[in-house]
């Protein structure tokens, strides 16, 4: 039988808004991700799962009201592709959004 061991931070008792707009405005070539909270997204990342092509970039840290460009391209992305944002929080924790087309 496996187990794991959880570590308990201490956290707020609300739950963690996602900290990011997506701008679909330019769609479906161009997505623009924009961090709206206080505090400093790092490591963020993008992973493409499915069928589309997306250029691969190094973690970023992205600034309390930066943006950055997406381009992706593909047929039928709705259908066939899902887009994965991951981040950290200056606390440490790791997150992931899952956004679809």
């Amino acid at each position: 039988m496996a187990s794991s061991y959880i570590t308990h931070h201490e956290t707020d008792s609300v739950a963690y808004p996602v900290p990011l707009r997506l701008d679909r405005r330019d769609a479906p070539r161009s997505y623009r991700l924009s961090n709206i909270s206080d505090e400093p997204i790092r490591g963020l990342s993008f992973s493409l799962l499915g069928s589309g092509l997306m250029r691969a970039t190094a973690p970023l840290l992205l600034a309390p009201g930066q943006e950055v460009r997406l381009r992706i391209r593909g047929d039928s992305l709705p259908q066939s592709a899902v887009l994965i944002i991951r981040w950290f929080r200056p606390n440490g924790d790791e997150y992931l959004w899952r956004v679809s087309f």
